[in-house]
């Protein structure tokens, strides 16, 4: 099937969900984006009351990430070969067997919830996302005209925000139950985001490349020969490798705000409604002249909502300076999505958006190990201000180095 947007697909307001598809494509994001919540919250809680180590909480993060950097290269030129609706489904069948796991183990069914058995499957959901993070940023542009882009990229982040809202306090609330409750609503999400894939079109990409090493390459050495869209993949990944304080959460929640798993749960959730409603902001008012200066904006904003949360003691200052960095981050997002989808050939697309992901999932399964690391080090206050700190020099050492970047205008 070709996968050239429909050009009758109309443009004004938020017209884009009457595109065909597009609203399961939405929901497909809240299902994906709710059960990797929800199934982060369990397993860091529980990690936490295992072995009370900040560090195994980074350990986590690190073994996620680990198998995304591994597949990295062979997971963009499966989506760019494959039927992209048919490998994110699979990708999700498998986390929903990640997850079944866990509900059995938590419920004593012959097995028990040690910390290798959880590390194992993080690293197994953490080989899912390595091919249904591409996959489905690579499915977009293929719904949707490109004058209507940009307001989709922020409706999809805008999905990923809901989730990201309710997922997060759900679990936690569920997880007071017990962490088989927890484990059993991400394995029902990613089922349910089985079916919604399995009704959308197929939609493969128009090159169709061959799987070998040179193949695989491609996204590679297209992303280093166009600085723009280098930069903009690079801001995020060490702004936010050295900003990221998701992984001591528990630590926030349980050691410094006295505020147990139901807490925790709105303390994940906080980011997600700041990023929501910044979200929904842009789909309504895309970003039309000076997006590289507001991208370098928002990520400052986001270092110093981090300072901010590190020092804070007050639940509400907390909650707050979450909700901003939330905020800050979406607008970097959508505006790096839009870049690198424009920027990007159709038939380059899943193994640009591959590297993307990895760049993506560095900034944060990484970032969670480097903020795990740091804590068990320098305590958990310490690390999470350094790393704001350090988010902010990125900036300026970033503005410099990518001059096109702080000059690029409109995303039209």
């Amino acid at each position: 099937m070709s996968s050239t947007p429909p050009s009758h697909a109309p443009e004004p307001g938020l017209s884009v969900w009457r595109i065909p598809g597009f609203t399961s494509f939405w929901l497909v994001r809240v299902a994906l984006t709710g059960a990797y919540q929800v199934l982060s919250v369990a397993i860091g809680w529980q990690v936490y009351a295992i072995t009370g180590s900040a560090f195994d909480l980074g350990l986590v993060g690190l073994v996620q990430f680990l198998p995304r950097m591994a597949l990295v290269l062979v997971a963009g030129s499966v989506v760019d070969r494959y039927e992209r609706r048919d490998v994110v489904a699979v990708s999700m069948a498998l986390q929903a067997l990640a997850a079944g796991v866990l509900v059995a183990a938590s419920q004593g069914w012959g097995l028990r919830p040690e910390r290798t058995l959880i590390l194992g499957l993080s690293a197994l959901v953490g080989a899912c996302r390595a091919f249904d993070t591409p996959g489905m940023q690579a499915m977009l542009p293929a719904l949707v005209p490109k004058r209507s882009l940009a307001r989709a990229i922020a409706l999809a982040a805008s999905a990923t925000q809901t989730a990201s809202i309710v997922a997060p306090a759900l679990g936690g609330l569920l997880y007071a139950l017990g962490p088989g409750f927890g484990y059993g609503l991400a394995l029902v999400a990613d089922l349910l985001g089985v079916g919604l894939l399995l009704s959308l079109p197929r939609v493969r990409a128009s090159g169709r490349a061959r799987i070998t090493l040179d193949s695989m390459l491609e996204g590679v050495r297209y992303i280093r020969a166009h600085r723009v869209v280098l930069g903009a993949i690079s801001l995020d990944l060490f702004a936010v490798l050295l900003g990221g304080a998701t992984a001591l959460l528990p630590v926030y929640a349980r050691d410094i705000l006295h505020i147990g798993p139901w807490g925790l749960g709105m303390l994940r959730a906080c980011p997600a409604v700041g990023a929501l409603l910044t979200a929904a902001w842009m789909a309504r008012h895309p970003v039309e002249r000076h997006a590289g200066r507001l991208m370098f904006s928002a990520v400052a904003v986001f270092g110093a909502a981090t300072i901010v949360f590190g020092l804070s003691r007050w639940m509400t200052l907390s909650m707050l300076a979450l909700a901003v960095l939330g905020g800050s981050d979406v607008i970097s997002v959508v505006i790096r999505g839009a870049l690198v989808q424009l920027q990007t050939p159709d038939a380059l697309r899943g193994r640009v958006n591959a590297v993307n992901s990895l760049f993506i999932g560095a900034s944060n399964q990484l970032g969670e190990f480097e903020s795990g690391f740091t804590a068990a080090w320098f305590g958990t206050v310490p690390a999470v201000v350094l790393g704001g700190l350090g988010t902010l020099a990125v900036v300026v050492l970033w503005r410099r180095m990518f001059p096109a970047l702080a000059r690029y205008d409109g995303l039209a």
